[in-house]
């Protein structure tokens, strides 16, 4: 197991590019089970749960070969069968949930072992189970998920909440059923705008792409493709927080401005405004002055940080919100409403001085700002990992952060990427 080592205070300068989004990358990779000509994936994200996932599909059959750095080919052949040889592997991400779809849509049979994922909540199956039986299917559920179809036939459907990962498996699954399958309250995150992208120069037929009505037509066959994945919004928040509260200037260059327009409403909330060139580069310099949060009209009350689903503002970004909102002047409440765990990693902020409160699970009152000071810590899971590691850099001494593994499956480099702007990190093996 690896750690890290940070001397915070350091000034910040510099320009970096955010890797392949990884929640547009996992499902993605699931799409070569649709086909058996290759699938070729740009921009790929070499982190831990994508490399899971490439470890999945390799030992079910696929095959799997990098080319240049991000760029990944895939092939999944004939020989391929209908149940996954290693479960261990399948516990690691929550995103193996999403072979339930194109494995019933190719083979007609899955078994396949409950997903993993992070601590931070409840994430129930009953909205892809739900889905799965509308379109044919049958699942039970043991230890195991054992599905089969007969027959996909398309119907309409009403999700019982915009889940990105029962939209997703949707979509697999239907873009090969027979007649028309709508799919309303469905998500419309851009990683899903993304896969209906992908999807549709495989072959496929979906209307109402990056709306929450989508309507697929079945076809009969699918082909090979090839795809770039986006960039990352949630690397580009982790960045815009950092550069916020660190000496220096930050240029985080080749983004998609689109995918954050809500994301930069919210942050100047905190006193976040970075400077956009009006192409795909924004800028962000700490202000002479610090932040400031904004006040509510008539400083009745705090004004308020909550997370929804798309395009509200992202649950994945609301724990460097909250770093950044502990080195801002004023008072905010962050509520978290998708997951009761989000907010746990909150202990870890008041041990290196943090002024806030937990309220309960979902919501937390942050006043600042207030000086941080280094800490030996182990990160908890992929975005709170992330956000410790952005108060670390801002913090005054020495930083150890432990369990790293977690920062690396969702974040590619990312003591390379600090290094090269001037940030004293160091990895190290225990």
């Amino acid at each position: 197991m690896s750690y890290f080592k940070i001397e915070g205070g350091q000034p910040l300068n510099g320009t970096i590019t955010p890797s392949g989004n990884k929640n547009e990358a996992l499902p993605a990779l699931m799409t070569c089970l649709l086909t058996d000509e290759p699938i070729i994936l740009h921009n790929m994200p070499k982190i831990r749960d994508v490399l899971t996932a490439c470890d999945i599909l390799e030992d079910m059959g696929v095959q799997v070969a990098w080319s240049k750095e991000n760029t990944l080919k895939l092939e999944a052949t004939s020989q391929l069968g209908f149940k996954i040889p290693n479960r261990e592997l399948c516990t690691r991400i929550r995103a193996s949930i999403l072979l339930l779809g194109p494995m019933l849509a190719r083979f007609k049979k899955v078994e396949l072992p409950l997903p993993g994922g992070d601590a931070i909540g409840a994430r129930k199956l009953d909205v892809h189970f739900e889905c799965v039986e509308a379109l044919g299917g049958h699942l039970e559920l043991s230890d195991t998920i054992h599905g089969a179809v007969k027959h996909l036939k398309g119907t309409e459907l009403f999700l019982d909440e915009p889940s990105v990962t029962a939209t997703e498996n949707v979509l697999l699954l239907s873009v090969l059923a027979e007649g028309v399958t709508t799919i309303y309250n469905a998500a419309c995150e851009p990683h899903v705008k993304g896969l209906c992208r992908l999807l549709i120069s495989m072959g496929a037929k979906i209307e109402g792409v990056g709306t929450n009505s989508l309507t697929v037509t079945g076809v009969s066959k699918l082909h090979g493709t090839e795809h770039t994945i986006s960039p990352d919004f949630m690397e580009v928040a982790s960045f815009l927080c950092l550069g916020a509260i660190t000496e220096g200037t930050l240029t985080i260059d080749k983004i998609v401005y689109e995918d954050l327009r809500f994301m930069l409403k919210v942050f100047k909330r905190l006193g976040i405004n970075p400077d956009f060139d009006g192409k795909d580069k924004l800028t962000i310099t700490k202000d002479k002055k610090s932040l400031v949060m904004e006040q509510a009209i008539g400083n009745q009350a705090p004004l308020s940080i909550f997370s929804g689903p798309w395009p509200a503002f992202p649950t994945d970004v609301m724990s460097v919100a909250m770093v950044a909102a502990t080195q801002s002047y004023g008072t905010m409440l962050f509520h978290e409403k998708m997951f009761e765990g989000r907010m746990f990693f909150t202990d870890k902020l008041i041990s290196m001085g943090a002024n806030l409160v937990l309220c309960d699970p979902h919501r937390v009152v942050i006043t600042g700002p207030r000086q941080l000071h280094g800490i030996r810590v182990s990160s908890p899971d992929v975005r709170a990992g992330m956000a410790v590691l952005i108060a670390t850099l801002a913090a005054k001494g020495t930083s150890e952060i432990h369990n790293v593994y977690q920062i690396d499956r969702g974040y590619q480099n990312i003591e390379e990427k600090i290094q090269k702007l001037g940030g004293k990190i160091l990895r190290f093996q225990n």
